[in-house]
């Protein structure tokens, strides 16, 4: 089908479903394992100058969508941003990303560093609690970094975010205990921490939720005790779990015993599980909800000219990027040409500029312009269709055969993801030849899907956890947790390994460079655009900021006499 009598038809029924459904990514298309979002105003629902002179409102509660059923609030379990976005309001690490981006002391009120930048030592705060009275302790730190690098712990998909730390990959192999792993509890407020070599972000690492403590003497043994609000889901943030009814709404209260209680504004969040983006959008218009879109849910994509051209749709750039995942085990897609072809013949600036219109930027590169200023050229030409072609028939050719299975893309639910999946079938049908299939999927069972292996093409993104380019290079270093692909070489690891012993910045970036390289000359996937954040809020909304990382802090929000 011609690109420009899709593009029209899209508009069409883009135009009949809001008039249809009431109104209205990673699991939306804005996010990774959540949704995507964009702000067009220098992203912030804070005024310049605001000095919390604003008057505040009697009623501070904070309505908000988070899409869908978070897939774990078990911080050692989760890895999605669903997820991360109730646990970063319930739950505190040692440090805390500020709204400067930057990481300040959270439950560590002091830390110090060796001069050689190796071990840090963290004094917990006097006065940080658990919501059930209980002291955190550098124990419970200990336990939780600890019970994620245990070989036996489930569904621990983020342990390598610890593994700067000493011993720590060797004691999730099995290849030495887990008291040989540098943490240390010297007593209830010191904790000891040892790296491998010096790591510039380890403190951003420490803001992370696979970082956060859990309390040792409630939740040792008791291996369901994340599934459900209950007396053993005890948490140490701004705020605490009141309820939480699955695929419902999460309702969040202020902790009154938190350490820093004085600054948190908020008395109540609720987080409202509304799938689609006309339905978020519509209670967003209708007062039900204080914000809508980025980091927790959608914009609809009809709406966005609209709502841009009236000046309330805030877009700012976001650290993340979204992408076919190829698996690379199965047929065609265990030949390099043929995934070079599948991922050349992909329109990126006509899926930017027809569908998602969120101002992205199409992704020829793996890592963020916004952290290598090189790849807003990215590594190949977008929409080259004769390469392409040349690229198919010599893997055609490769594997012997003389025409392409069907194939079949799966993602998961979501205006855009379909949209995109539509688009890509057509290309795909159109510049190679090939019939495509799709299979949409509800979001834990997408990443069921996924995880397992069950497919051919699955859409997939990734927000960044901290700025840095290794946060998106290692996820493909070995096979399993966050890589899909099944793709994994020893040269790319290598060089990942030695970006990690690498102290010049310099010298290191051209390493992580050399690495990226690589990756994209072996393509297990398709890089489509880099993200932004989309968002719409209420003027009274006050004092939070949408980060470049995708994700925001309640703790300093508040809501303004209106």
């Amino acid at each position: 089908m011609n690109w420009k009598k899709w593009s029209l038809l899209l508009a069409l029924v883009f135009a009949m479903s809001i008039f249809l459904a009431a109104c209205g990514g990673d699991d939306s298309s804005s996010n990774e394992g959540g949704d995507d979002t964009d702000t067009a105003e220098e992203g912030s629902s804070g005024e310049e100058g605001d000095s919390g002179e604003t008057a505040l409102a009697d009623d501070q509660t904070f309505n908000v969508n988070i899409k869908t059923e978070p897939p774990s609030l078990h911080p050692g379990k989760a890895s999605d941003t669903t997820s991360s976005a109730v646990l970063d309001q319930i739950f505190e690490g040692l440090t805390r990303i500020n709204q400067d981006g930057e990481p300040e002391n959270a439950m560590a009120s002091d830390i110090q560093t060796s001069e050689d930048l190796t071990t840090y030592t963290f004094t917990i705060r006097d006065g940080a609690t658990w919501s059930n009275g209980d002291p955190v302790t550098a124990q419970d730190f200990e336990y939780a970094w600890k019970w994620v690098l245990n070989p036996d712990s489930p569904d621990t998909d983020y342990a390598y975010q610890l593994y700067p730390i000493k011993n720590a990959a060797e004691a999730k192999a099995g290849d030495v205990p887990l008291d040989e792993v540098g943490i240390t509890a010297k007593d209830d407020k010191t904790l000891v921490v040892e790296l491998a070599q010096p790591t510039p972000y380890f403190l951003q690492l420490t803001a992370f939720h696979t970082y956060y403590p859990v309390n040792k003497n409630v939740v040792d043994g008791k291996t369901e005790w994340a599934t459900d609000v209950s007396e053993n889901y005890v948490t140490n943030g701004p705020f605490t779990m009141e309820s939480w009814a699955h695929k419902d709404q999460i309702v969040l209260k202020k902790n009154a015993d938190y350490w820093d209680a004085e600054n948190v504004k908020l008395e109540t969040i609720n987080m409202y599980m509304v799938e689609d983006e006309n339905t978020e959008l519509q209670m967003y218009k209708n007062g039900e909800l204080d914000w809508a879109g980025s980091p927790t849910g959608s914009i609809p994509l009809a709406a966005i000219p609209s709502l841009k051209e009236d000046g309330s749709l805030n877009i700012s750039p976001k650290a993340g990027i979204y992408y076919y995942s190829f698996n690379t085990e199965v047929e065609p897609f265990n030949n390099v040409n043929i995934r070079k072809a599948f991922a050349y013949a992909i329109n990126r600036q006509g899926i930017v500029d027809s569908i998602t219109k969120g101002e992205q930027q199409p992704a020829m590169a793996l890592v963020p312009p916004s952290i290598f200023e090189e790849n807003k050229e990215g590594y190949f030409e977008d929409n080259n269709v004769e390469k392409a072609k040349e690229l198919l028939e010599k893997g055609m050719e490769e594997l012997g055969i003389d025409k392409l299975p069907v194939v079949k893309v799966t993602y998961n639910t979501d205006e855009g993801h379909a949209a995109i999946a539509q688009a890509i079938q057509d290309m795909w049908r159109e510049n190679l030849g090939v019939e495509v299939e799709l299979n949409n999927e509800e979001w834990n069972v997408f990443l069921d899907t996924m995880g397992e292996g069950n497919y051919q093409v699955g859409r997939m993104g990734w927000i960044a956890d901290f700025n840095d380019a290794i946060n998106f290079l290692e996820i493909f270093q070995s096979v399993g947790g966050n890589n899909y692909t099944n793709w994994e070489n020893e040269e790319y690891s290598a060089l990942l390994e030695k970006s990690r012993t690498e102290t010049d910045p310099d010298a290191r970036r051209e390493i992580l460079r050399e690495a990226e390289a690589l990756f994209m000359e072996e393509l297990p996937l398709a890089p489509i655009y880099f993200y932004t954040n989309l968002w719409l809020n209420k003027d009274y909304v006050k004092g939070i900021e949408v980060s470049p990382m995708g994700s925001f802090n309640l703790k300093w929000g508040y809501i303004a006499e209106h």
